[in-house]
Protein backbone atom coordinates (compact mmCIF):
# COMPACT_ATOMS: atom_id res chain seq x y z
CA UNK A 1 0.00 0.00 0.00
CA UNK A 2 1.34 2.97 -1.40
CA UNK A 3 1.14 6.15 0.94
CA UNK A 4 1.49 9.91 -0.30
CA UNK A 5 4.26 11.54 1.25
CA UNK A 6 5.29 15.65 0.46
CA UNK A 7 7.21 16.37 -2.34
CA UNK A 8 10.07 18.96 -1.60
CA UNK A 9 12.21 20.57 -4.06
CA UNK A 10 15.65 19.17 -4.99
CA UNK A 11 17.33 22.40 -2.69
CA UNK A 12 15.13 22.72 -0.08
CA UNK A 13 16.84 22.86 3.32
CA UNK A 14 16.42 20.93 6.20
CA UNK A 15 14.66 23.89 8.71
CA UNK A 16 12.20 24.10 5.23
CA UNK A 17 11.04 21.20 6.24
CA UNK A 18 11.12 21.02 9.51
CA UNK A 19 8.87 24.33 9.01
CA UNK A 20 6.71 22.43 7.07
CA UNK A 21 5.83 19.53 9.47
CA UNK A 22 5.52 22.47 11.97
CA UNK A 23 3.13 24.41 10.59
CA UNK A 24 0.89 21.59 10.15
CA UNK A 25 1.16 20.22 13.27
CA UNK A 26 0.43 23.54 15.25
CA UNK A 27 -2.79 23.94 12.62
CA UNK A 28 -3.50 20.61 14.02
CA UNK A 29 -3.29 21.59 17.75
CA UNK A 30 -5.23 24.93 16.78
CA UNK A 31 -8.00 22.20 15.44
CA UNK A 32 -8.05 20.04 18.53
CA UNK A 33 -8.17 22.64 20.46
CA UNK A 34 -11.27 24.49 19.03
CA UNK A 35 -12.77 21.30 18.53
CA UNK A 36 -12.40 19.21 21.40
CA UNK A 37 -14.96 21.61 24.11
CA UNK A 38 -17.51 21.28 21.45
CA UNK A 39 -17.60 17.60 20.57
CA UNK A 40 -16.42 16.66 24.04
CA UNK A 41 -20.60 17.40 24.77
CA UNK A 42 -22.01 15.42 22.70
CA UNK A 43 -21.54 11.98 24.52
CA UNK A 44 -22.74 13.85 27.36
CA UNK A 45 -26.46 13.90 25.85
CA UNK A 46 -26.69 10.00 25.54
CA UNK A 47 -25.40 9.58 29.53
CA UNK A 48 -28.27 8.00 31.73
CA UNK A 49 -26.52 9.84 34.40
CA UNK A 50 -28.31 13.02 35.71
CA UNK A 51 -25.18 14.77 35.98
CA UNK A 52 -22.86 16.16 33.09
CA UNK A 53 -19.95 13.90 34.41
CA UNK A 54 -17.52 11.45 32.63
CA UNK A 55 -16.89 8.37 32.89
CA UNK A 56 -20.25 7.69 30.73
CA UNK A 57 -21.44 4.03 32.48
CA UNK A 58 -24.86 3.59 30.45
CA UNK A 59 -26.15 5.36 27.32
CA UNK A 60 -29.45 6.69 27.44
CA UNK A 61 -32.19 8.81 24.98
CA UNK A 62 -33.94 9.95 27.83
CA UNK A 63 -32.35 13.48 27.26
CA UNK A 64 -33.44 14.27 23.62
CA UNK A 65 -36.99 12.44 24.82
CA UNK A 66 -37.35 14.63 27.65
CA UNK A 67 -36.24 17.81 25.33
CA UNK A 68 -39.36 17.07 22.56
CA UNK A 69 -41.83 16.56 25.63
CA UNK A 70 -41.00 19.22 27.85
CA UNK A 71 -43.38 21.94 28.03
CA UNK A 72 -40.92 24.68 28.93
CA UNK A 73 -38.40 23.45 26.09
CA UNK A 74 -41.43 22.73 23.98
CA UNK A 75 -42.18 26.71 23.95
CA UNK A 76 -38.46 27.73 23.37
CA UNK A 77 -38.58 26.00 20.24
CA UNK A 78 -41.29 27.02 19.19
CA UNK A 79 -40.72 30.91 19.82
CA UNK A 80 -36.75 30.39 17.88
CA UNK A 81 -38.67 29.21 15.09
CA UNK A 82 -41.25 32.54 14.96
CA UNK A 83 -38.90 34.69 15.51
CA UNK A 84 -35.31 33.60 13.61
CA UNK A 85 -37.36 33.27 9.85
CA UNK A 86 -39.40 36.54 10.55
CA UNK A 87 -35.68 38.16 11.13
CA UNK A 88 -33.98 36.14 8.67
CA UNK A 89 -36.85 37.94 5.89
CA UNK A 90 -36.63 41.30 7.07
CA UNK A 91 -32.53 41.51 7.31
CA UNK A 92 -32.08 39.32 4.15
CA UNK A 93 -34.86 41.93 2.68
CA UNK A 94 -33.16 45.24 3.86
CA UNK A 95 -29.70 44.11 3.39
CA UNK A 96 -29.65 42.74 0.24
CA UNK A 97 -31.49 46.56 -0.73
CA UNK A 98 -28.77 48.44 1.14
CA UNK A 99 -25.86 47.04 -0.46
CA UNK A 100 -27.21 47.18 -3.65
CA UNK A 101 -27.34 51.06 -2.68
CA UNK A 102 -24.14 51.34 -1.25
CA UNK A 103 -22.24 49.54 -4.15
CA UNK A 104 -23.75 51.76 -7.06
CA UNK A 105 -23.62 55.28 -5.11
CA UNK A 106 -21.28 57.23 -4.54
CA UNK A 107 -21.06 60.21 -2.10
CA UNK A 108 -20.20 61.92 0.70
CA UNK A 109 -19.92 59.92 3.60
CA UNK A 110 -20.52 56.99 2.14
CA UNK A 111 -17.80 55.25 4.67
CA UNK A 112 -19.52 56.82 7.41
CA UNK A 113 -23.04 55.31 6.45
CA UNK A 114 -21.35 51.79 6.08
CA UNK A 115 -19.94 51.55 9.12
CA UNK A 116 -23.17 52.75 10.74
CA UNK A 117 -24.69 49.84 9.03
CA UNK A 118 -22.47 47.48 9.87
CA UNK A 119 -21.70 48.66 13.47
CA UNK A 120 -24.21 45.72 15.29
CA UNK A 121 -21.36 43.43 14.15
CA UNK A 122 -18.54 45.17 16.43
CA UNK A 123 -20.90 47.23 19.14
CA UNK A 124 -20.73 44.30 21.74
CA UNK A 125 -24.47 43.10 22.30
CA UNK A 126 -25.50 44.28 25.66
CA UNK A 127 -25.20 47.92 24.72
CA UNK A 128 -27.22 47.70 21.43
CA UNK A 129 -29.62 45.23 23.54
CA UNK A 130 -30.04 48.16 26.53
CA UNK A 131 -30.51 50.70 23.51
CA UNK A 132 -33.40 48.47 21.89
CA UNK A 133 -34.69 47.84 25.29
CA UNK A 134 -34.77 51.58 26.04
CA UNK A 135 -36.38 52.51 22.44
CA UNK A 136 -38.94 49.59 22.64
CA UNK A 137 -39.83 50.36 26.39
CA UNK A 138 -40.33 54.14 24.62
CA UNK A 139 -42.88 53.19 22.04
CA UNK A 140 -44.53 50.46 23.99
CA UNK A 141 -43.21 47.15 21.99
CA UNK A 142 -41.12 45.71 24.37
CA UNK A 143 -42.15 42.53 25.25
CA UNK A 144 -43.92 41.65 22.28
CA UNK A 145 -42.83 39.28 19.10
CA UNK A 146 -42.42 42.66 16.95
CA UNK A 147 -39.81 44.03 18.85
CA UNK A 148 -38.45 40.64 19.05
CA UNK A 149 -38.01 40.14 15.58
CA UNK A 150 -37.12 44.14 15.29
CA UNK A 151 -33.77 43.89 17.64
CA UNK A 152 -33.02 40.46 15.83
CA UNK A 153 -33.33 41.71 12.72
CA UNK A 154 -30.87 44.87 13.47
CA UNK A 155 -28.22 42.11 14.43
CA UNK A 156 -28.41 39.88 11.67
CA UNK A 157 -28.65 42.54 8.67
CA UNK A 158 -25.03 43.54 8.44
CA UNK A 159 -24.28 39.83 8.03
CA UNK A 160 -26.59 40.31 4.67
CA UNK A 161 -24.66 43.54 3.70
CA UNK A 162 -21.40 42.35 3.93
CA UNK A 163 -21.85 38.78 2.13
CA UNK A 164 -23.71 40.63 -0.68
CA UNK A 165 -21.28 43.48 -1.01
CA UNK A 166 -18.46 40.90 -1.74
CA UNK A 167 -20.31 38.97 -3.99
CA UNK A 168 -21.24 42.89 -5.66
CA UNK A 169 -17.85 43.32 -5.89
CA UNK A 170 -17.45 41.23 -8.85
CA UNK A 171 -20.76 41.87 -10.78
CA UNK A 172 -20.64 43.16 -14.11
CA UNK A 173 -23.13 45.68 -14.72
CA UNK A 174 -23.00 45.38 -18.38
CA UNK A 175 -25.50 42.79 -17.90
CA UNK A 176 -28.08 45.30 -16.24
CA UNK A 177 -27.55 48.13 -18.44
CA UNK A 178 -27.60 45.55 -22.14
CA UNK A 179 -30.90 44.53 -20.56
CA UNK A 180 -32.04 48.02 -19.65
CA UNK A 181 -31.35 48.66 -23.18
CA UNK A 182 -32.88 46.26 -24.87
CA UNK A 183 -36.54 47.26 -22.88
CA UNK A 184 -36.31 45.08 -19.50
CA UNK A 185 -37.73 47.12 -17.16
CA UNK A 186 -35.67 47.52 -13.52
CA UNK A 187 -37.95 45.36 -11.90
CA UNK A 188 -37.61 42.53 -14.48
CA UNK A 189 -34.28 42.98 -14.48
CA UNK A 190 -33.20 42.32 -11.18
CA UNK A 191 -35.62 39.66 -10.29
CA UNK A 192 -34.00 37.41 -13.95
CA UNK A 193 -30.22 39.32 -14.07
CA UNK A 194 -28.87 40.65 -10.68
CA UNK A 195 -30.77 38.52 -8.22
CA UNK A 196 -29.70 35.46 -9.93
CA UNK A 197 -26.15 36.30 -10.28
CA UNK A 198 -25.78 37.15 -6.89
CA UNK A 199 -28.14 34.62 -5.30
CA UNK A 200 -25.12 32.80 -3.39
CA UNK A 201 -24.32 35.99 -1.35
CA UNK A 202 -27.69 36.51 -0.82
CA UNK A 203 -28.03 33.35 0.38
CA UNK A 204 -25.03 32.79 2.58
CA UNK A 205 -25.78 36.16 3.94
CA UNK A 206 -29.65 35.20 4.93
CA UNK A 207 -27.72 31.90 6.25
CA UNK A 208 -25.54 33.98 8.40
CA UNK A 209 -28.61 35.66 9.47
CA UNK A 210 -30.73 32.85 10.73
CA UNK A 211 -27.61 31.63 12.91
CA UNK A 212 -27.78 35.12 14.27
CA UNK A 213 -30.86 35.09 15.37
CA UNK A 214 -30.96 31.67 16.36
CA UNK A 215 -28.11 31.78 18.91
CA UNK A 216 -28.69 35.45 20.43
CA UNK A 217 -29.03 34.92 24.16
CA UNK A 218 -27.98 39.01 25.40
CA UNK A 219 -30.81 40.72 22.84
CA UNK A 220 -33.83 38.63 23.83
CA UNK A 221 -33.02 38.34 27.42
CA UNK A 222 -33.52 42.27 27.45
CA UNK A 223 -36.39 42.44 24.49
CA UNK A 224 -38.56 39.70 24.76
CA UNK A 225 -41.44 38.88 27.34
CA UNK A 226 -41.66 36.10 30.08
CA UNK A 227 -43.35 33.62 27.69
CA UNK A 228 -40.52 34.76 24.39
CA UNK A 229 -37.72 33.26 25.35
CA UNK A 230 -35.71 31.26 22.63
CA UNK A 231 -33.56 27.90 23.07
CA UNK A 232 -30.46 30.16 23.66
CA UNK A 233 -32.39 31.56 26.41
CA UNK A 234 -34.20 28.74 27.67
CA UNK A 235 -30.23 26.83 27.71
CA UNK A 236 -29.25 29.59 29.72
CA UNK A 237 -31.30 30.19 32.10
CA UNK A 238 -31.09 26.04 32.56
CA UNK A 239 -27.25 26.39 33.20
CA UNK A 240 -28.04 29.21 35.73
CA UNK A 241 -30.62 27.41 37.75
CA UNK A 242 -30.45 23.21 37.21
CA UNK A 243 -28.01 21.94 34.64
CA UNK A 244 -29.38 18.58 33.41
CA UNK A 245 -28.16 16.86 30.18
CA UNK A 246 -31.27 17.98 28.52
CA UNK A 247 -28.67 21.64 27.74
CA UNK A 248 -25.86 18.68 26.36
CA UNK A 249 -28.87 17.45 23.77
CA UNK A 250 -30.18 20.62 22.73
CA UNK A 251 -26.66 21.10 22.19
CA UNK A 252 -25.72 18.31 20.07
CA UNK A 253 -28.30 19.15 17.55
CA UNK A 254 -27.58 22.97 17.54
CA UNK A 255 -24.09 21.85 16.42
CA UNK A 256 -25.52 19.42 13.85
CA UNK A 257 -27.69 22.21 12.97
CA UNK A 258 -24.68 24.88 12.67
CA UNK A 259 -22.37 22.31 11.22
CA UNK A 260 -24.82 22.27 8.01
CA UNK A 261 -25.22 25.74 8.19
CA UNK A 262 -21.63 26.26 7.56
CA UNK A 263 -21.29 23.58 5.16
CA UNK A 264 -24.18 25.01 3.07
CA UNK A 265 -22.33 28.62 3.04
CA UNK A 266 -18.94 26.84 2.10
CA UNK A 267 -20.29 25.10 -0.81
CA UNK A 268 -21.96 28.45 -2.01
CA UNK A 269 -18.71 29.89 -1.67
CA UNK A 270 -16.80 27.80 -3.84
CA UNK A 271 -20.21 27.41 -6.25
CA UNK A 272 -19.93 31.13 -6.95
CA UNK A 273 -16.11 31.41 -6.82
CA UNK A 274 -16.25 28.61 -9.83
CA UNK A 275 -19.11 30.77 -11.72
CA UNK A 276 -16.68 33.73 -11.73
CA UNK A 277 -14.10 32.05 -12.94
CA UNK A 278 -15.59 30.72 -15.83
CA UNK A 279 -16.72 33.97 -16.35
Amino acid sequence: MKTSMPRFAPHTSLPEIIWHYLHRAIGVGVLLFLVLPIVVIIPLSFNANTFLIYPIHEFSLRWYHNLFTASEWLRAAKNSFIVSPFATFFATLLGTLAALGLNRATFKGKGILTGMLVSPMIVPVIVTAVGMYLLFARWGISGTYVGLVMSHTALAAPFVVVTVSATLSGFDYNYVRASLSLGASPTWTFFHITLPIIAPGVISGALFAFATSFDDVVMTLFVAGPTQGTLPLQMFTGIRENITPTIAALATILIAFASLLLLTAEWLRARSERRVRSQ
